[in-house]
C-alpha cells in the first residue's frame, strides 16, 4: 500500500550515530537540517527567518523588515526598499519541544531567499543545494504567482517541503482556503498538521494534530511568544481536531504500512509512530504538511521549528547527489565524512573585507582549511585559506567543514557559480543549477574616463556573482549592454555599481530581449572559397534546419556520411553555426529552438581549414534561415492584479490597451484578482500606472511566462529600433 516510502532512522543518542560521521564534528548528520525559506514577495519570509533566529537564540533582539533591522536583509538597498535581494545564509540551533529528538540541540542551516521574480536566480541556486524547504504562504492572498514559480523550482531539484501559512492575524485570513489552493494550483498533497484557534484578530493559538494538544499565545506577560501555554484542545475545537487528525492519518497510510494496518483495524496510533509517518511522507515529496501562524505577531514559529527538525530531511535522508565523470558516466557523491571530498560552489559574493566569498555545499568528505581542491572545469587546484560559517554578513571562523555543511570559502580564485570542487582523484562533476535567460537589457555608459576602468572591474565582479546578469558590447554602437531579469534587477545593479564600486554611469532606455525562431524546415548551403596566391581557403557545408521543441534551445547534429566533411572540420562548422545563431536574419536577435543537421559538404586536400569551415557554417545557417519562415519572438509576462472591485473594469481596459490577454478573474475577500498575459514591451512603468488608475489601492505581481510571435504590424518598428540600440543578449 505504501508509495515508495523512504527508510527513516531516528537517532537520539550521539554515541549511536552513523559511522559516516567524523567523531570530531559538532553536530551529527542525523541532527543537521539544511533548509530554505521561499515564497512570493511579501508573504513574510524574512520576518519568519528573523523570528527563527530570535527563538533559537542566534540573535537577542528581533529584527524587523519595515525598520530596516532584519539580520538577513543586510544590504543597504534591502534595508531601504524593504525587500530581499540576495539569498542570505545563517546557522542556528534548535531543541524541539516535541518529537523523538526532544531535548537534543540540532543544527539548522537556513537560506532566506528573495521573493521578487527579478532575483529568481537566488532561489534557483539555493534550492539546488538544500535538503528541505519551508514554503511560506500568505493566509489572505493564498497561492500567488511567484509561489507557483518557487514550487516548480523545488520540484525540479527534488526538495521536500512543509508549508507555513503566515499572516493568520490579518483581516481576510483563511488557513483552510490556503491549503485548498495549494491542492488546486500547486497539485500538492497538502494536509494540515496544525489547526488554527481563531483567525484574524482572534487568532490565539494552534492545535497540534499529531500530539493532540493546544498551544495558546498572547498572554500579557509573554508578548514575545517565548512560552506559549500548552493546554488541552478547547472543547469547541475537539470535533474539528478529531476530523482533521483522522484525515491526516488516512493520508499517511499511503507511506507507512504499520500505520495503515492499525488504521484499518481501528487500533490506536501512537504519537511517535505518527510523527515518523509524517516524516516519511514529507521526505518522499508526495506529502506537504501545513502549519498556520503569524510571524510578525510571534505566533507559531516555535512549532514551525519543531516541524523542521521532526519532518524535514537531514543530509542522510535524501538521495545521494549525482554527477558525471570525465567520460559522461553517472557518479554519486555519497554522504560520508571519511569519503573523498566533493562539493558545489553555488554562489559568489564580493565581500569588502575579505574579497571573494564562495558559498559552498559539502556533499561528501571533509574540508579542512588549507586543503588543496581540484576544479574539473579549469583542471586546476584551488587552496582555501579560510573557512567561515555565515551569519548573514557576520562570519564565524571554522577549521573544518564536514559532509552536509554549507559554508563560505575564502582564498579560492578561479571559481564560478556551479563549479564542482573535489579531491583530485575523485572524477566527478556535480550538476550545476540552471538559470533563466534575461528578458530585458539597457545600455550603460561611464560618465568619465576614470569611471570607464572602474566600471569594467565592477561589471566583472557583478557578473561573476549573478548568473542572470549578462554584459556584452554592441558591435554597431560600441555601447556596453547590460541584460537581466527585469527593471528592478538592472536598477539594483546600477545602484550597487555606484555604492560599492564608486562608478558614476548613465543608463539608456531599457530594451527588450527579443528572440528569433523558424516555422518550417529548410536547407542551406555555405561556401567559403578564397584564392590569393599560395594556399587558399576552402570550406563547404550543407545543412538542414527545422523547428525544435519549445524551450529546447539550439541543437546541432552531425549527419554527414562517407567523410564528405572530415571529422576535424565538424567542430569548426558547428562553432560557425552556433555563432551565427547569436544574430538572426529578422532583426539580429539570438535564434532559439531550432534543430540543425550538418548533412553534406565537400573539402579540399590543401586549402581546407578550420576557419574556412567555420565561415561555411555561418553562411549555410544564414542561407537556411532565409527560407525557413523566420519570425521574431517577444517575452510575455504573467500579470496578476489585486484590486478593489470598483477599479477592476478600468484596469482590465488598461490591460487590453497594452496588447494583453485576460486569462482569468476571481474574487477573494471583496478584492478582484485579474490574471493576464502582457508583452514585456508594454509593461515599463506599469506598477506606477496602476497605482494612478486605482488611487494607490491596487497592486500587481509580474513574472516571466513565455515567448510569443510579434504581430506583423509591429515588426517594422522593432527592426528599425534594433538597428539603433539593439539589445542582443
Amino acid at each position: 500500500m505504501s508509495v515508495s516510502a523512504p527508510t527513516i532512522t531516528i537517532v537520539t543518542d550521539k554515541t549511536k550515530v552513523s559511522s559516516v560521521n567524523a567523531k570530531e564534528r559538532p553536530f551529527p548528520l542525523e541532527w543537521t537540517r539544511n533548509i530554505g525559506i521561499a515564497a512570493h514577495i511579501d508573504a513574510g519570509k524574512t520576518t519568519t527567518t528573523e523570528r527563527i533566529l530570535f527563538y533559537s537564540g542566534a540573535v537577542h533582539k528581533i529584527g524587523e523588515v519595515h525598520e530596516g533591522t532584519a539580520v538577513t536583509d543586510w544590504m543597504e538597498q534591502e534595508r531601504e526598499r524593504g525587500i530581499t535581494i540576495t539569498a542570505a545564509a545563517i546557522s542556528c540551533a534548535w531543541n524541539a519541544s516535541t518529537g523523538p529528538w526532544t531535548g537534543i540541540n540540532q543544527r539548522i542551516n537556513i537560506i532566506d531567499t528573495p521573493g521578487h521574480v527579478d532575483f529568481t536566480a537566488e532561489v534557483e541556486r539555493s534550492l539546488r543545494v538544500l535538503d528541505g524547504a519551508v514554503a511560506v504562504f500568505c493566509a489572505v492572498a493564498g497561492v500567488q504567482p511567484q509561489s507557483e514559480t518557487v514550487w516548480r523550482q523545488a520540484n525540479k531539484y527534488g526538495v521536500p517541503r512543509i508549508a507555513f501559512v503566515n499572516k493568520m492575524d490579518r483581516t481576510g485570513a483563511d488557513f483552510f482556503r490556503a491549503v485548498s489552493e495549494m491542492r488546486e494550483k500547486l497539485k500538492a498533497n497538502a494536509h494540515p498538521i496544525f489547526l488554527p484557534i481563531g483567525k484574524e484578530e482572534n487568532f490565539t493559538g494552534l492545535i497540534d494534530l499529531v500530539n493532540k494538544v493546544a498551544y495558546i499565545f498572547g498572554t500579557e506577560e509573554d508578548a514575545l511568544g517565548l512560552k506559549p501555554v500548552t493546554s488541552e484542545i478547547p472543547a469547541d475545537y475537539v470535533d474539528q481536531a478529531n476530523e482533521y487528525r483522522e484525515k491526516l492519518i488516512e493520508a499517511i497510510c499511503d507511506f507507512d504500512d504499520v500505520i495503515a494496518e492499525k488504521f484499518l483495524t481501528g487500533e490506536e496510533i501512537g504519537v511517535e509512530e505518527l510523527q515518523i509517518g509524517v516524516r516519511k511522507a514529507t521526505v518522499s515529496m508526495k506529502f506537504v504538511g501545513a502549519i498556520p501562524g503569524s510571524a510578525f505577531k510571534n505566533k507559531g514559529v516555535q512549532r514551525l521549528l519543531d516541524c523542521v527538525v521532526n519532518y524535514l530531511p537531514g543530509p542522510l535522508d535524501v538521495p545521494a547527489m549525482k554527477g558525471q565523470d570525465s567520460d559522461g558516466n553517472e557518479v554519486e557523491a555519497v554522504v560520508n565524512d571519511a569519503g573523498k571530498l566533493a562539493g558545489l560552489a553555488f554562489k559568489l559574493w564580493s565581500d569588502p573585507f575579505v574579497g571573494k566569498l564562495v558559498f559552498f555545499r559539502v556533499y561528501t568528505g571533509k574540508l579542512p582549511k588549507g586543503m588543496p581542491m581540484y576544479n574539473p572545469r579549469t583542471r586546476r587546484t584551488e587552496r582555501v585559506s579560510r573557512l567561515v560559517l555565515m551569519r548573514a554578513m557576520d562570519r564565524d571562523e571554522i577549521d573544518t567543514a564536514y559532509s552536509g555543511d554549507i559554508c563560505a570559502l575564502v582564498g579560492v580564485k578561479d571559481v564560478i557559480t556551479g563549479d564542482t570542487l573535489c579531491d583530485e582523484d575523485f572524477d566527478i562533476r556535480l550538476e550545476p543549477p540552471s538559470f533563466p535567460e534575461p528578458v530585458i537589457a539597457m545600455s550603460i555608459e561611464p560618465n568619465t574616463k576614470a569611471d570607464q576602468e572602474k566600471m569594467g572591474i565592477a561589471l566583472q565582479r557583478l557578473v561573476a556573482e549573478d548568473p542572470t546578469l549578462r554584459v556584452s558590447t554592441d558591435p554597431d554602437s560600441g555601447q556596453t549592454i547590460l541584460a537581466g531579469m527585469g527593471e528592478l534587477h538592472l536598477d539594483i545593479i546600477r545602484d550597487r555599481m555606484k555604492r560599492e564600486f564608486k562608478v558614476e554611469a548613465t543608463a539608456g532606455k531599457p530594451q527588450i530581449a527579443y528572440r528569433e525562431t523558424i516555422l518550417i524546415a529548410a536547407d542551406g548551403e555555405g561556401k567559403f572559397i578564397r584564392q590569393s596566391g599560395g594556399k587558399g581557403q576552402y570550406g563547404h557545408a550543407i545543412i538542414k534546419i527545422e523547428p525544435n521543441v519549445k524551450g529546447k534551445g539550439v541543437e546541432v547534429t552531425n549527419m554527414t556520411v562517407g567523410g564528405s566533411i572530415p571529422k576535424e572540420f565538424i567542430k569548426p562548422t558547428t562553432e560557425g553555426i552556433l555563432e551565427a545563431c547569436n544574430n538572426g536574419v529578422v532583426a539580429g536577435y539570438p535564434v532559439v529552438d531550432v534543430k540543425i543537421s550538418i548533412v553534406d559538404g565537400s573539402f579540399h586536400d590543401v586549402d581546407s581549414s578550420e576557419l574556412a569551415f567555420k565561415m561555411a557554417g555561418i553562411f549555410a545557417f544564414k542561407d537556411a534561415m532565409k527560407t525557413a519562415q523566420p519570425i521574431l519572438l517577444e517575452p510575455i509576462m504573467t500579470v496578476e492584479i489585486t484590486t478593489p472591485e470598483e477599479y477592476q473594469g478600468d484596469l482590465m481596459g488598461d490591460i487590453n490597451r497594452r496588447r494583453g490577454q485576460i486569462q482569468g478573474i476571481e474574487n477573494k475577500n471583496g478584492a478582484g484578482i485579474v490574471t493576464s498575459h502582457v508583452p514585456l514591451e508594454m509593461l515599463f512603468g506599469y506598477v506606477t500606472d496602476i497605482r494612478s488608475l486605482s488611487k494607490g489601492r491596487a497592486s500587481a505581481s509580474i513574472s516571466p511566462s513565455h515567448f510569443e510571435q510579434v504581430p506583423n504590424s509591429l515588426l517594422p518598428k522593432i527592426i528599425e529600433s534594433s538597428t539603433k540600440a539593439p539589445a542582443r543578449t
